[in-house]
């Protein structure tokens, strides 16, 4: 394992890795709930965040699911529990980061979802507001919540409508259907479709989606991480609604001294006129 400047968490339900250079792996591990993330799952993924975001080292995540799903949403039986036991006090509130540590989260890290599978609920939150998507082909996604009588809360609902536009996000929500990979590609909801044969097994596609994250993310990491920390806040200032000029205005001021004062613009600046590959350092940003 590289060295951190502080130790990463240690989830009970999800598996850590550092596979390549600055990227972190997160594999959900509930394969028998189809990875449905309990009340501890969320706050130990809040922490996981919490935590890459703090250390330097570390400079993009990838999120993935064991077993044939991604992430079928919430817990459903634990949240039946708690609904019928009204003298429970001892429940884990939802961290501020929403469902999976992602559904709110105002990291400042990039994540990439490596979609294997079933994608149902909180799993679909986490995706739309995660900053890529791969998906295996076989993938289906879904907000069925509408069918339970429950809401999705988690963020998504006026989040999807930017990226995918009001009838097909109206679609999704009011009807509850499932909506393939290649027609979440078509909507824009997926960077990348990985095909996979009908009798490919579950790791198989998992070892299939997480390489072409991790290809991504190698991208990603080979770019400064200055640079890459300020471009996506400037994406996200644009995404959640703010004017251009207003949010141009909030990344100068916020954002762009602090970049122009730091080591990796100079560098990179650098390795341009000298002709060669530039080399790094971890942001302080």
């Amino acid at each position: 394992m590289p060295q951190f400047s502080t130790p990463p968490p240690t989830p009970q339900h999800a598996l850590l890795s550092f596979p390549a250079p600055h990227v972190l792996l997160v594999t959900l591990n509930r394969p028998r709930e189809l990875n449905c993330i309990n009340a501890q799952g969320h706050a130990e993924l809040h922490a996981v965040w919490e935590w890459m975001d703090e250390e330097p080292g570390v400079w993009v995540g990838v999120v993935t699911g064991r077993g044939r799903a991604f992430c079928a949403g919430a817990d459903l039986k634990e949240w039946n529990n708690r609904s019928n036991n009204t003298t429970n006090t001892n429940t884990t509130p939802m961290p501020p980061s929403g469902f999976g540590g992602l559904a709110r989260r105002k990291g400042k890290k990039p994540v990439i979802c490596a979609v294997n599978g079933i994608c149902l609920g909180g799993g679909t939150e986490m995706i739309i507001n995660s900053d890529l998507v791969i998906a295996a082909s076989r993938t289906t996604f879904g907000l069925p919540e509408v069918k339970r009588g429950v809401v999705a809360l988690a963020g998504a609902l006026p989040r999807l409508v930017r990226t995918v536009g009001r009838q097909r996000a109206m679609e999704m929500v009011l009807t509850g259907r499932m909506v393939a990979a290649s027609e979440a590609e078509r909507w824009g909801l997926v960077n990348g479709v990985v095909e996979v044969e009908a009798g490919a097994t579950d790791e198989e596609v998992s070892r299939r989606v997480v390489e072409r994250a991790m290809r991504v993310a190698g991208e990603i990491a080979g770019n400064s991480p200055d640079a890459v920390l300020v471009s996506r806040e400037g994406v996200k200032l644009g995404w959640e609604g703010i004017g251009a000029d207003e949010a141009t205005a909030m990344l100068s001021d916020t954002w762009v001294k602090r970049l122009y004062d730091g080591e990796n613009i100079k560098e990179g600046l650098r390795a341009f006129v000298e002709k060669r590959k530039p080399v790094w350092v971890d942001s302080k940003l």
